[in-house]
């Protein structure tokens, strides 16, 4: 592995980085020599103790970058502090994500701007803004979306739909900033339970469990250090690979029920 000089070494900024999937990404580019940028929206106190480990490990290394993707400026304001903070960006990792159900027929135009602006249009804006950054260099973008991107979800409307635009920005964004910059997409399956699904003592929530797990082949939730490894393959190995969504749901894709 090449090893850099703390000034000089490659930037990655992993949105939605306090904890979960961006946590363990964000620590996945901290371990290979990069100097990461945590953000978050209002996990603060999880962001601040991750870069403080970061920092202790490796002086000045990481830092803790606050903004709202949803908001009509948040993008672009967070590319600029992130530019301010280290002077560059090699990796953009586009993992901040709104996610909660919404009953179609229940919609309030609130909530759509929330789920839209948090998984889709901050995350399109801030690799706007980051363009000529990442294609001055050579740098990738990795788009962490969702196997229901693809398929439908009852009881998720809005948030399948502003997945399923993330997946069609990668596609975009590929032909846009090629032959420069690279953009790719993960589509997790079950990963962590989601909050609902947090108590296995409540009944209830046992039985959807074991429903979810009845519908993945490999019968086993992954686990964010395997999504981790394969952001950084495609972020920094896959010389050759762009516009492509991964799968990495233990063939939970395969399985129609």
């Amino acid at each position: 592995m090449k090893s850099f000089d703390s000034d000089g070494a490659p930037v990655a900024l992993v949105t939605g980085s306090a904890r979960r999937i961006g946590a363990a990404i964000a620590r996945k580019f901290h371990d290979r020599s990069y100097r990461v940028l945590l953000h978050c929206r209002n996990s603060t106190d999880e962001a601040g103790a991750l870069a403080a480990e970061f920092n202790a490990r490796r002086g000045s290394s990481a830092a803790v970058l606050i903004a709202d993707l949803a908001s009509a400026d948040g993008g672009e304001r967070l590319a600029r502090e992130a530019l301010a903070q280290f002077r560059r960006v090699d990796v953009l990792v586009n993992n901040a994500s709104g996610y909660y159900p919404v009953r179609f027929g229940e919609v309030s135009a609130e909530q759509w701007d929330d789920l839209l602006g948090s998984n889709l249009r901050g995350h399109f804006f801030l690799s706007q803004a980051l363009g000529e950054e990442l294609r001055s260099r050579g740098g990738s973008i990795v788009n962490i979306g969702d196997i229901f991107a693809s398929r439908a979800r009852r009881g998720y409307p809005v948030y399948t739909i502003a997945k399923a635009g993330l997946h069609a920005m990668t596609r975009s964004l590929a032909l846009e900033l090629a032959p420069s910059v690279r953009v790719n997409t993960i589509a997790p399956g079950s990963i962590f339970w989601p909050e609902h699904l947090a108590d296995d003592s409540d009944p209830e929530v046992a039985e959807a469990r074991r429903k979810i797990m009845r519908s993945i082949p490999m019968q086993t939730q992954g686990d964010a250090d395997q999504v981790a490894d394969l952001c950084w393959f495609l972020a920094v190995e896959a010389s050759y690979m762009t516009g492509q969504t991964v799968r990495m749901d233990g063939g939970r894709f395969l399985n129609p029920a």
